[in-house]
């Protein structure tokens, strides 16, 4: 019997399966608003039968945003389109999800097809960035604004606030974005941390913004799911690494929260990452085994069997995939059929379904 397509129960939801869409930046709003774009972008993973769907960052405020053509959720009037998106999600027997997030120094960025790079506060579509410290994250960049307590308690209200937009839009997980050098992960590493005061130096201090994070948004998921994605390690001598990873997902588990999102890297252009499939899956498998928190796994999974084998063999107890459902929103019902599992297709296309399997049993006859 097949792992991947066992369900798991995650405090009040159950995902069907394991397979998970991963997010995905769009850069397709304006002020924050989503569009149709976004309800046929994440309805048709959707149709296709994925677990769960975590839409792309989605900033907390809008000097949050990774570009200025991200979503945002900094108020009451982005919840309206977002109800239609988790009404649909919903309806095909998917959990919807969203990620909450702030870019720190990596805010005020262009789109990548536009070609990509920070924009100048001084762009009509630039902003002024804001970080734990005055470093740039390029030589070229600009120098973000230091957060004074009053920010940074500012920030954690903000967290606490879009959560609460979140469950009146109707999404079931809650993800905080402490990962890929945005602004939590520019908390939690020593290379973008050189704070002095309660919020710098040790690893206690470093974390203490996440865990304040956490303790704002639990009680709003009180029917939810909370998750964290971390980045594991910076992939950079003196940064983030797996040890700490460990150390903070035990702090995260007691706290609440349900799920750790393993992912790595972004913190630092140093970083010097060995890119390959399951390179990412190591770091979920030992945070499992030492925490014994639900893990995810993320990054160049792009196969059934590949999948499958990283449920079976206990290395995290879930998968997110991104690129692959780009190329094959059908990845979940193509990935059943590989594996031998029946799955019943949307029947609006059961009847393409059952004549491309009649022509393909016939043709290998």
């Amino acid at each position: 019997m097949s792992k991947l397509f066992s369900q798991l129960t995650l405090r009040n939801i159950v995902l069907p399966n394991r397979i998970v869409v991963s997010p995905m930046c769009q850069y397709s709003s304006e002020d924050g608003f989503a569009t149709d774009w976004h309800l046929v972008h994440l309805g048709q993973f959707a149709i296709g039968k994925a677990a769960a769907i975590i839409q792309e960052a989605t900033a907390i405020s809008p000097e949050g945003r990774i570009s200025f053509w991200d979503l945002g959720i900094w108020k009451d009037e982005h919840i309206e389109k977002y109800r239609q998106i988790t009404s649909f999600i919903k309806s095909q027997g998917s959990i919807p999800g969203i990620q909450l997030a702030h870019a720190g120094r990596k805010a005020s960025d262009n789109r990548p097809w536009a070609g990509r790079g920070q924009l100048s506060s001084q762009h009509p579509n630039g902003w002024q960035t804001v970080a734990p410290s005055p470093l740039p994250f390029q030589d070229d960049d600009m120098t973000p604004v230091p957060l004074s307590d009053a920010d940074i308690n500012r920030l954690i209200e903000d967290f606490r606030k879009a959560a609460q937009r979140a469950i009146e839009a109707g999404y079931q997980i809650i993800e905080i974005h402490a990962a890929h050098g945005y602004l939590i992960h520019q908390f939690l590493s020593p290379l973008t941390n050189t704070r002095t005061d309660a919020f710098g130096g040790s690893f206690e201090n470093r974390i203490r913004f996440l865990l304040a994070i956490v303790d704002v948004v639990r009680p709003v998921v009180s029917e939810g799911s909370l998750w964290v994605r971390i980045s594991a390690t910076d992939w950079a001598e003196g940064g983030w690494d797996l040890a700490q990873s460990i150390a903070l997902a035990k702090t995260l588990k007691d706290k609440g929260v349900d799920v750790i999102d393993v992912s790595s890297g972004g913190a630092v252009k140093h970083q010097v990452i060995p890119v390959e499939p399951n390179y990412q899956v190591p770091f979920a498998e030992a945070i499992r085994r030492e925490t014994g928190v639900t893990t995810g796994t993320v990054g160049i999974i792009t196969s059934a069997r590949q999948a499958e084998n990283i449920i079976a063999d206990g290395q995290a107890d879930f998968t997110l995939i991104g690129r692959a459902f780009l190329d094959d929103p059908h990845f979940v019902y193509h990935s059943a059929r590989e594996l031998g599992v029946s799955l019943d297709w949307a029947p609006q296309y059961s009847r393409a379904e059952k004549t491309i399997t009649s022509v393909q049993r016939f043709t290998s006859e």
